[in-house]
C-alpha cells in the first residue's frame, strides 16, 4: 500500500440547522473544525413533506416586480 496518499481522518463537530450538535469523524476540514449545515433531514422537504419558498438572491422579488403589472397575486 502506498504511504501518504490517504486524507487525514479526524474528529469534527456537525451543527444542524436547529443548533443541535454532534461529533463525528471525517476527512472534511481540520481537526476540531465545525461544519454548519444549511439543510438537514429536519428541514429538507424530502424528509419533512413541507415545501417552503426561499428568496435566494432576490429571485422571488425580481419575479414579483417583473409581473406585478399583470395583477396576479
Amino acid at each position: 500500500m502506498k504511504s501518504k496518499i490517504h486524507p487525514d481522518y479526524h474528529e469534527i463537530t456537525v451543527v444542524m440547522t436547529d443548533g443541535s450538535e454532534y461529533k463525528t469523524r471525517s476527512t472534511w476540514g481540520k481537526e476540531g473544525g465545525s461544519l454548519k449545515l444549511d439543510i438537514d433531514p429536519k428541514t429538507h422537504p424530502a424528509w419533512t413533506g413541507v415545501h417552503r419558498l426561499s428568496d435566494t438572491g432576490g429571485q422571488l422579488a425580481k419575479f414579483n416586480k417583473r409581473f406585478k403589472a399583470f395583477g396576479i397575486k
